[in-house]
């Protein structure tokens, strides 16, 4: 027998909804945010992401709500934490020509990820041709087959090609962006955004021209690419946003080493613009330098110390 209120004589507003058939429907209509797990609890998101200059982490935090966990890939794979159980998982990061960064490919294929619904949203500056396809392919060959893939274009960091002060200033749509993806996730839609054959070809000539392999992207070394002039203070920023802790505060300066994913978070996030590109005259990515030395980029809705939190090591 429902229950009723005594103190007014009617049954509650959720054994009401109940007998009209509506609660189930409405858990259907209202989307992630609503009360509809079972047992009457919220729905649990769990949204993983990497960030070199906020972009991402921006991304990531206007798609969660109050049920929402947020994850930094570094900072999981730093624990060693790859097993994750949610009613909805989802994947946020920045693509690189293309392609995933190497730390957020390695750990989608050591992942397990248990969800109904699984999404990723993939961010760009300048063109994502083949992007979804490839990290479609990425992530079903890893056995994390994901329901829905979209991109969202945002300002572009690749600091070889672009000012920054010029990025900033470029309307990229971002909030109908953000609005479209907000409105996809909340019906669960299930769709992979399409991939031309013309984008196909056009990743296909970029990875020749710039002698990259596919299954691996963007994986340099640390101390071919990068430098640390005298302009440095040892404020040890560096140290922080750098997602594979390549740089080292030591007695004679800062020195960097190591494998890098190229996700510029050393040299954009320096205070005193003390990083810069080594002049590699022979290089297909720094043949030309930079396009702006004097010109740096964050997320405007992101902290320095949002992105030491997530990426420190």
């Amino acid at each position: 027998m429902e229950k009723v209120n005594s103190d007014k004589g009617k049954i509650t507003r959720r054994a009401a909804l109940k007998r009209m058939g509506l609660l189930a429907a409405g858990a259907v209509a209202l989307g992630a945010s609503s009360l509809t797990s079972c047992g009457g609890n919220e729905r649990k998101r769990v949204i993983l992401y990497f960030t070199a200059t906020g972009n991402s982490l921006y991304v990531a935090r206007q798609l969660a709500d109050k049920s929402t966990e947020l994850l930094s890939i570094p900072q999981m794979v730093k624990h060693g934490r790859y097993e994750f159980e949610a009613d909805e998982i989802g994947v946020v990061f920045p693509i690189y020509g293309q392609m995933p960064p190497n730390m957020v490919r390695n750990f989608i294929k050591k992942a397990k990820l248990n969800a109904a619904y699984k999404f990723a949203v993939l961010t760009y500056g300048n063109m994502q041709f083949a992007a979804v396809e490839i990290w479609d392919e990425v992530s079903r060959k890893a056995g994390n087959t994901f329901d829905y893939i979209t991109s969202i274009l945002m300002v572009d960091n690749w600091l070889p090609n672009f000012d920054m002060n010029e990025q900033i200033k470029i309307d990229k749509h971002i909030p109908e962006s953000l609005k479209r993806v907000g409105a996809d996730l909340a019906t669960r839609r299930r769709w992979v955004e399409p991939t031309t054959e013309r984008g196909r070809q056009i990743f296909s000539q970029f990875i020749k021209d710039r002698g990259l392999d596919p299954e691996v992207g963007y994986l340099m070394r640390s101390e071919d690419y990068f430098i640390v002039t005298d302009a440095c203070v040892g404020c040890a920023v560096c140290t922080e946003v750098c997602p594979r802790g390549n740089y080292k505060l030591t007695s004679t300066g800062v020195k960097t080493a190591g494998d890098c994913d190229f996700c510029f978070a050393c040299i954009q996030n320096c205070p005193q613009k003390a990083i810069k590109f080594a002049e590699l005259p022979d290089s297909p990515f720094l043949a030309h330098g930079e396009k702006n030395p004097n010109a740096r980029y964050r997320n405007e809705h992101v902290s320095l110390w949002s992105i030491k939190e997530a990426n420190r090591q």
